[in-house]
């Protein structure tokens, strides 16, 4: 890292984990090689398939898993899994030990993900109604955070039942994994619930003035609350992300096309560092 690195920014790889990268044992690779070359973190999408030309598609978590046991300081995650779509039992269970095994590097992007890609959630029959799944996704963060706790989880809801279930060992961080919520930046709904936990991942950003305009809304909504928080953005390699930071950004993931992302172009973002890659110089 060198003096002009814009102050607060972390930064990260944000890679669709498609086609030449649908492979962990190459994507834990290259999150060791970034580790190395001092990115900060390595974020993963979360999808079952994805629209032409895209034909292969790796599981998020078995990749994670490969990514912490290749590396040892960098944060990592799936940015962001539709959580509605996943039994929230399970998740708790995935996240408390994909923690340990990373020595607590787990951060937990959540979001409704979307059905106009590839129909991923029509072509499964899983709920496509926007409205529903926000629902699901709340009352599952509920249960997340309970089962966190290590205390029993007592929750009943419209969606979800967890009947006394302790859910031993906890992560390693404290009080459990971060959390950040995606959304649009005009959203309330999405702001709310980012709110209520440890980060903001606006989505479709198409101007630093509406990270300020987010920050503005979060902390006005967590006026009462002190501990830190992230706002993450996601540009393309080559642009200027100090006027972000300025706005308030706390980390920069580097942003692929997924439908052309190739191990190559990772590769020479890598390599240009996380200063350079930004365009920050």
């Amino acid at each position: 890292m060198t003096d002009d690195t814009p102050p607060r920014l972390r930064s990260a790889l944000w890679l669709p984990i498609f086609d030449e990268l649908a492979d962990p044992v190459l994507v834990a690779r290259i999150a060791a090689e970034a580790e190395e070359a001092g990115w900060h973190g390595v974020f993963v999408w979360d999808h079952l398939r994805w629209r032409a030309p895209v034909r292969q598609v790796a599981d998020p978590w078995i990749t994670l898993a490969a990514i912490a046991t290749a590396t040892e300081r960098l944060r990592f995650g799936p940015m962001v899994t539709p959580l509605a779509r996943r039994r929230p039992a399970k998740v708790a269970k995935e996240t408390a030990t994909l923690d340990r095994l990373s020595g607590g590097r787990l951060t937990l992007g959540v979001g409704l993900g979307s059905d106009r890609f590839a129909a991923e959630f029509s072509a499964t029959g899983e709920e496509v109604d926007d409205r529903l799944r926000g629902g699901l996704l709340d009352e599952s963060l509920e249960i997340l955070t309970a089962a966190w706790s290590g205390e029993p989880v007592h929750h009943r809801g419209r969606h979800h039942t967890v009947d006394g279930v302790t859910f031993l060992p906890r992560p390693v961080q404290r009080p459990g994994v971060p959390v950040w919520a995606a959304g649009f930046p005009g959203n309330v709904k999405p702001l709310r619930r980012a709110a209520r936990h440890d980060g903001f991942f606006p989505v479709n950003l198409d101007h630093p003035d509406q990270v300020a305009a987010v920050v503005a809304s979060i902390t006005e909504l967590r006026r009462d609350d002190t501990t830190p928080y992230d706002i993450a953005v996601a540009l393309p390699p080559g642009t200027d992300v100090t006027p972000y930071v300025e706005a308030g950004a706390t980390w920069w993931l580097a942003e692929f096309a997924p439908d052309s992302v190739t191990v190559d172009q990772v590769r020479g973002v890598l390599r240009d560092g996380p200063v350079a890659a930004a365009g920050s110089r």
